[in-house]
């Protein structure tokens, strides 16, 4: 459906088109926010023409067609803005490999989401290069603007997750730690206080010697 309305909208916007000028316009404006190839644009356009919503207008050479919006094809369009609620589903490959990634060693994490980051800010790039030319439609400068913004977030959040990563990620010197032996009471060397040794030496210093006698006397005999 939302091809439908896609085409719809270009036909309207744009006015009378072929399936190639639809495909080229697509490209360049709706193909920011809705992929179709022209695979898949001439099968709906053909389908389009036998619901009323579309007409052939005129008939080329090698049978190129040129579409036009009929009064069907307008209030399918306008019932479509006011009355439908786009869908919320989530189906998102980039928010899968983020739910994913605690899988992954932290190396590797890092080196996810920092190839999304690449991705994001390319993106950024290119959503800026198309507001920078000043020639976007009217029709079409509130969903460049939804783009940016988006994108723009979705930098941050690659930014921030890569430093939760890193930061999680074990320190070399957490990583000795863990692999160095605990010290036990029996691999604990011994050790004294000052207080100890001192004690020790006192207890275990020699008692003073007798004073020397000479000739079988005391000094102190001598001197008398």
């Amino acid at each position: 459906m939302s091809l439908r309305i896609a085409l719809l909208g270009l036909l309207s916007v744009s006015g009378p088109a072929s399936g190639y000028d639809l495909t080229k316009r697509f490209e360049t404006s709706l193909a920011h926010v809705w992929q179709a190839g022209h695979s898949q644009i001439y099968p709906e356009l053909g389908k389009m023409a036998a619901d009323g919503l579309i007409t052939v207008e005129a008939e080329g050479a090698r049978g190129r067609k040129i579409y036009t919006i009929t009064p069907d094809g307008r209030s399918e369009l306008h019932r479509w803005l006011t009355e439908y609620t786009p869908t919320t589903a989530p189906r998102s490959e980039i928010a899968l490999q983020a739910f994913l990634t605690p899988l992954l060693d932290v190396e590797e994490a890092v080196a996810l989401v920092e190839r999304m980051k690449a991705n994001f800010e390319s993106r950024l790039q290119e959503l800026l290069a198309v507001r920078g030319l000043g020639k976007e439609p009217g029709y079409g400068r509130y969903a460049l603007d939804l783009g940016i913004r988006q994108t723009r977030m979705a930098v941050g959040w690659a930014a921030d997750t890569i430093a939760d990563l890193k930061k999680s990620a074990p320190s070399d010197a957490d990583a000795g730690h863990a692999t160095r032996a605990p010290e036990t009471p029996e691999t604990r060397a011994p050790s004294e206080s000052r207080e100890s040794r001192e004690s020790r030496g006192t207890r275990e210093s020699p008692a003073p010697s007798a004073p020397r006698e000479s000739g079988g006397k005391t000094a102190a005999a001598e001197e008398e």
